[in-house]
């Protein structure tokens, strides 16, 4: 049992190193495309599916309540909570328009989307990527892998590739979330932090 715990947390470790090699220099792009949106009024929109909405979630909850210093609220959506809206889309439309359609209410040029499937290859994110370059909304993609089609897609792709464990992925796009939270805050409110 202990080899099976000490292997785990050893590829979490090395997802995160191998990410960190790879992504540095995208990382901080994103950070600051997020700042700058904040900065103009705009929003942060985020979306994916299961453990990947979870973060979404996470990610905007962290926004729009507090990360680790008191400051204002900053507008973030995450598009995986409404279930009246996703559940009415799905049966009207189709599944891969859930937050499609939500991002053609919602979204405005100037908005940044964050695009979370480990695959890279979900339907409804890729749909929504599609949607938001329509309307001029910057996207950034959290990805896995070979980062699937949605590496492709985006203007900013952050893929986990050291292996195709969905857990250790999901792992390090959580690290990922903290730290554009702590450095965007650190960049809008720096006399708080």
């Amino acid at each position: 049992m202990k080899e099976v715990i000490v292997r785990a947390f050893e590829e979490s470790i090395q997802a995160k190193k191998s990410f960190l090699k790879d992504n540095l220099d995208t990382l901080v792009k994103a950070i600051e495309v997020i700042t700058e949106a904040f900065l103009r009024g705009n929003k942060l929109l985020l979306f994916g599916n299961g453990g990947s909405a979870a973060d979404a979630q996470h990610i905007a909850a962290e926004f729009v309540n507090r990360f680790r210093i008191e400051r204002p609220p900053l507008p973030a959506l995450a598009l995986t909570t409404d279930t009246s809206a996703l559940t009415s889309i799905a049966n009207d439309y189709d599944y891969k328009e859930v937050f499609a359609k939500q991002v053609k209410a919602l979204g405005k040029e100037g908005d940044v989307a964050l695009a979370i499937s480990t695959s890279g290859n979900a339907a409804n994110v890729l749909t929504a990527v599609d949607a938001c370059k329509k309307l001029t909304i910057v996207t950034i993609g959290l990805t896995g892998g070979d980062g699937g089609m949605l590496a492709r897609k985006v203007d900013y792709c952050l893929r986990v590739s050291e292996g195709r464990n969905t857990a250790r992925i999901q792992e390090t796009h959580i690290l990922i979330g903290h730290v554009i939270c702590e450095l965007v805050d650190q960049r809008l409110f720096s006399a708080s932090a």
